[in-house]
């Protein structure tokens, strides 16, 4: 029986295909295993959407080779995003690399694995239009959080992305499916279930025609008692019937991610966004006069090929204005294939570090001051784990995706998967700190 090692990077969509692609090599007779030396098998499941993603790659394999050389036996493999977009560069810069599958070729990896200890070299690169992986039971490690995949690829081809390349056009799977799936998560215990895909919102199964409003209000009733989360959302297709169902659901949580990118309009209009500025400002007014205690966070990039500097103050300004609850900040990286690949890459590293920075510097004040408003409120806090930094704390995360730092009260027996109430006496920029009050 060949021992599998997969390392994971990227989104949660990467995430919850890895669990997909335990799942298929368990039931074909392979073993999985969380040391890479007694790996007979080595996946990296990649990430194409930024060119340090790729970069990192391509140093772990350069590590891996190491690994290699002291055992000509172990098979080298890379899967997903970066196995689609970049096979042929794969093979020929890495030569222990021998097999090389795309997100929609998981099926075939089995026996292509087999193939490579017979000697050849394994491509599995097709995009599908219609592969989901809905009869696909993920082989989860988590026993309290689970990610649910409902749908897959994307239509939206924003100019800077390469996501349509990779991972192909958007499908749905199946409400049945999903719902089927939840069902038997609840019953296993799962205290929390995240629904994910490119762009949520344009969710749509047509035999049953279920919109993702109608579809998350369901699996609301199904779930009463646990925490549903959802990731991503596209600020042009979101419409006031989901944020109504957000609203009405004591068990849909009060967090949305809503990437907005930039806060200039001829920026978002080059990116092919498909909004401006004021019509996202007033869609986040809308969210939070329905949902007032709703959480808020975003995506943005600086740096966008001819973004100026008076490009870059409309970005702060949107900011400012909005006052998000955290934001995931980068410089933009052009992506070969990609429209925006065609245009001049014009703003100097130096700038844009500089932009970046900038951006960060604000967003943290913004994040500080919001997070310290929570101080004296009690949260029902869903417990994740020891804390990384002191072992003697925990961790958890509240309703609205707060994270949250608390000791623990002598006596009191905690685990993974409780809700505690948590009183919050302090905060930062990033967390939230507190003392349990009760355990439920």
């Amino acid at each position: 029986m060949k021992s599998v090692y997969i390392e994971t990077y990227g989104c949660q969509m990467n995430l919850s295909d890895t669990e997909i692609v335990q799942s298929l090599l368990v039931e074909s007779g392979y073993k999985l295993t969380n040391s890479l030396l007694s790996a007979d098998i080595i996946l990296l499941n990649t990430c194409s959407v930024r060119e340090n993603a790729e970069r990192k790659i391509f140093e772990r394999l350069k590590a891996l080779s190491k690994v290699e050389k002291n055992d000509k036996n172990i098979l080298v493999g890379v899967i997903g995003c970066m196995a689609e977009r970049l096979r042929e560069k794969l093979t020929k810069k890495n030569k222990i690399v021998s097999v090389i599958v795309g997100p929609d070729e998981y099926r075939k990896l089995p026996d292509i694995l087999q193939k490579a200890f017979d000697g050849f070299i394994g491509y599995a690169v097709n995009l599908s239009p219609l592969e989901t992986y809905d009869d696909i039971i993920p082989l989860r490690q988590s026993k309290i959080s689970a990610f649910v995949s409902i749908m897959r690829g994307c239509n939206n081809f924003c100019s800077y992305c390469v996501v349509p390349y990779t991972r192909g056009r958007e499908r749905s799977r199946s409400s049945v499916s999903i719902l089927t799936e939840l069902k038997r998560l609840v019953n296993n215990g799962y205290k929390e279930i995240t629904f994910l895909g490119q762009n949520v919102n344009s969710y749509y199964d047509k035999s049953a025609l279920f919109d993702f409003p109608e579809l998350l209000a369901n699996c609301s009733a199904i779930a009463n008692g646990v925490r549903l989360r959802f990731i991503t959302s596209h600020p042009k297709d979101l419409s006031k019937r989901l944020i109504e169902v957000i609203a009405s659901s004591n068990n849909i949580c009060k967090h949305l991610h809503l990437p907005v990118q930039s806060g200039s309009d001829r920026i978002l209009k080059l990116m092919n966004r498909g909004y401006n500025s004021k019509s996202y400002i007033e869609l986040i007014n809308q969210i939070r006069t329905i949902i007032p205690e709703i959480s808020i966070t975003t995506d943005i990039i600086t740096g966008f090929p001819t973004e100026t500097l008076e490009d870059h103050e409309d970005t702060l300004e949107l900011i400012k204005k909005i006052k998000f609850d955290g934001a995931f900040m980068f410089r933009y990286s052009a992506r070969e294939g990609t429209k925006a690949y065609q245009y001049a890459d014009d703003v100097p590293e130096n700038e844009k570090i500089r932009r970046l920075n900038e951006i960060i510097s604000v967003q943290q004040i913004i994040s500080k001051g919001k997070n310290e408003s929570e101080i004296g409120k009690i949260y029902d806090v869903l417990v994740e784990g020891k804390s990384k930094r002191d072992t003697n704390d925990w961790k958890g995360r509240t309703d609205n995706n707060k994270i949250v730092i608390f000791d623990n009260i002598k006596g009191l027996e905690i685990k993974e998967g409780d809700i505690v109430n948590v009183k919050i006496l302090s905060a930062s920029s990033a967390t939230l700190k507190g003392k349990i009050i009760t355990h439920k």
